[in-house]
């Protein structure tokens, strides 16, 4: 705004400037006229009248010079004001300017911040979801661990489905071994062995191979490990006469378990003929839930001798009801027939009162002595 000020001003200062030369060119021209005069050898009267011409020229250029002047001020006053003018409203319009801007960056800026507290929310999650999957892998790297976990999630399945009386963790066997989970069906004294320790390293292994050799290697360790644990678990707890002729054996996780049913069906068959049956998370609910439905039915086969005599009795009981309801109809029977006779009765000795009420007798006679 000052250097439009300034701009503006320019031109006043310029006219003043053109004004105060042209009054140097006339004087020096007035000037120059009175010395060619002089030269001339004027006496006193053309003298006098040079100085009077050159004093008329003097006042009529201070008179011009008075009204450029005043001329020059009214304009840069004109100037002025409209420049006031203009910049008043430059300034007003900059100012809207100004606050309608500071109004968009402030909603800008809350937006922003909005969406910063969203990603730092996203970045927390994202942060504990990678210190879970770090203690997971921890979990999953570590044997002692591993076989937790594996335990965990079989032992939560179990709860889940099966009373308190139906299984049991850590049993001690007769042989001295200890199984992860024995389950009691019921009629049956053996107990059902659930084995939750699963050989992961391999499958780790497998899965991080990079080439063909080594996926090839992983898959023969994998492979190796896998029967293995079929031998071990067949050889523990299936020779023993408290426990059944099938065991189960827990893999803690779906793809692991989708892992063996597709790369590893010849050691899927090997542990159908040891009678060690493979089940994932989902099998194994499904099982248990299958054995809530068999322990379901047992009881109720327990009960249904209770159950029939408490039926026989309510069938004596309605027998004897059906008698008793027999009987009372027969005595409402007996009652109806004797209101009969009473109301057929009473029928009779009215009519006869009436008949009695119609018969005319003549008046008694006088005595004698009267």
């Amino acid at each position: 705004m000052d250097r439009l000020a300034a701009s503006l001003n320019a031109p006043a200062g310029a006219s003043a400037q053109i004004l105060l030369g042209l009054g140097l060119a006339v004087f020096v021209f007035a000037l120059i006229a009175l010395l060619r005069f002089f030269r001339r050898g004027p006496g006193p009267r053309r003298l006098e009248q040079g100085l009077s011409a050159l004093a008329r020229q003097n006042a009529e250029l201070s008179g011009r010079m008075r009204a450029l002047a005043e001329s020059v001020d009214q304009r840069q006053s004109d100037l002025a004001r409209f420049v006031a003018a203009r910049l008043d409203a430059v300034g007003s319009r900059v100012g809207a300017d100004v606050e309608a801007s500071g109004r968009a960056s402030e909603q800008q800026l809350a937006m922003l911040n909005e969406r910063l507290a969203v990603i730092d929310a996203a970045q927390a999650r994202l942060t504990r979801l990678s210190q879970e999957v770090v203690g997971l892998k921890e979990i999953l790297g570590n044997k002692q661990a591993r076989g937790a976990f594996g335990q965990g999630r079989m032992e939560a399945i179990v709860r889940d489905a099966l009373p308190a009386s139906a299984y049991a963790f850590q049993h001690r066997l007769s042989n001295g071994t200890r199984p992860d989970c024995v389950i009691r069906l019921p009629g049956d004294p053996r107990l059902l062995v659930v084995d939750a320790k699963f050989p992961l390293e391999a499958f780790n292994a497998l899965k991080a191979a990079g080439d063909a050799e080594a996926r090839r290697h992983a898959a023969a360790r994998a492979r190796s490990d896998l029967g293995k644990h079929v031998r071990d678990i067949a050889e523990r707890y299936l020779p023993c006469e408290e426990t059944q002729d099938l065991a189960l054996m827990f893999v803690p996780s779906e793809s692991l378990y989708a892992d063996i049913a597709e790369h590893f069906e010849d050691v899927t068959q090997k542990a159908h003929r040891h009678r060690v049956l493979i089940v994932s998370p989902t099998l194994l609910a499904m099982a248990m839930q299958l054995m809530q439905a068999i322990a379901r039915d047992a009881r109720v086969r327990e009960e249904a001798q209770a159950i029939q005599s408490e039926t026989r009795r309510l069938v004596e009981d309605l027998a004897r009801l059906r008698d008793g309801a027999r009987r009372l109809d027969a005595h409402f029977n007996a009652a109806r027939q004797d209101l009969a006779q009473i109301l057929s009765g009473a029928e009779r000795a009215a009519r006869a009162g009436e008949r009695i009420d119609e018969l005319e007798f003549p008046p008694p006679a006088l005595k004698a002595a009267e």
